[in-house]
């Protein structure tokens, strides 16, 4: 709503002091709703935050398939 306000020609400044948000917020918003149309965090990352977050998940993925394969390697070995 703030950011319609702001589309339909009221001031930053005069919804900030309104609304008593920091104008970096409602910058923020602004911008969001500039670039990709929503304020969900999944739709706002940048490239680098999408890649650093699936290398993230696929290094979990990886820990996890390591720990199963060295305690499969240790049953093997006791056999």
């Amino acid at each position: 709503q703030m950011v319609q306000l702001y589309d339909n020609g009221k001031p930053r400044a005069a919804i900030a002091r309104e609304y008593e948000l920091s104008p970096s917020a409602l910058d923020r918003w602004i911008k969001q709703a500039q670039t990709s149309g929503s304020f969900a965090e999944k739709d706002n990352r940048t490239a680098e935050e999408n890649e650093l977050l699936a290398l993230r998940k696929e290094n979990e993925r990886l820990k996890i398939e390591n720990d199963i394969l060295k305690q499969a390697a240790l049953i093997m070995g006791r056999k």
